[in-house]
């Protein structure tokens, strides 16, 4: 998987992917004065708009602790792979189904899944976190919790390129960001933009994006917090 972050007018932030050098979203990169003056009024707009919809059940979790999963102690067999030039800190999703915590410092990401194999499929997934500073394509503090369709069976590769996948899965992603300004994103096989419907954020910062039902197999999902006001320091 190669991912690319970006920001576009619309200040909706999502992942996209390099296919042969074609892009799937388009990046406006001047910020004209006027434009920056309205950022916030627009986000504000937006992120009113992506809260009316409450997070409803995905039909695989039933108890009222689905998408709290502060319980969960972190885990102990999590490892450092790197993904668009950042050092996530991963967790191997090697159960059916199950809850997990991985933590970067001391940003912590949640996630209750259930893989859904099509078939004799065999596929290694990894949840991850990071938080810091991006510099691959520019200075962007980020926060970001990810859900991954890893390139092979070995660890190592989890964070390269992948562009298709065979697992469906349902799951709950929840993460307590230190910015309002966090953007869902789910791509299912062959990199089609799946519609995020469930994605919820609380007045503590906590966000949670429930996602059930995907078209094709999950190629990654995550969260995508900016941190603007540390760009510069």
């Amino acid at each position: 998987m190669s991912t690319v972050y970006v920001e576009v007018t619309t200040i909706i932030v999502t992942t996209i992917t390099i296919i042969e050098g074609k892009l799937l979203v388009a990046r406006v990169p001047v910020l004209d004065p006027e434009w920056s003056g309205q950022r916030v009024a627009t986000e504000e707009k937006l992120e009113s708009e992506s809260t009316s919809a409450p997070v409803t059940d995905s039909g695989f979790c039933h108890s009222e602790s689905c998408s709290d999963a502060s319980s969960v102690p972190s885990s102990s067999a999590t490892f450092t792979s790197f993904m668009i030039g950042d050092p996530f800190t991963f967790v191997l999703l090697n159960e059916k189904e199950g809850r997990v915590k991985v933590c970067n410092g001391s940003f912590c990401c949640h996630l209750q899944y259930k893989r859904i194999s099509q078939g004799d499929s065999e596929e290694l997934y990894a949840f991850g976190a990071f938080a810091g500073l991006h510099t691959l394509d520019g200075d962007l503090s980020l926060q970001v919790c990810a859900l991954i369709r890893c390139a092979g069976l070995d660890p190592s590769s989890c964070g390269q390129e992948v562009e298709e996948a065979e697992t469906k899965m349902d799951f709950v992603m929840e993460g307590k960001f230190g910015t309002r300004y966090v953007y869902p994103s789910v791509l299912a096989s062959q990199m089609v933009i799946e519609e995020v419907k469930h994605f919820d954020k609380s007045a503590d910062g906590r966000v949670t994006l429930k996602h059930s039902d995907i078209t094709a197999g999950l190629v990654t999902a995550c969260l995508y917090g900016r941190m603007y006001h540390l760009d510069h320091e």
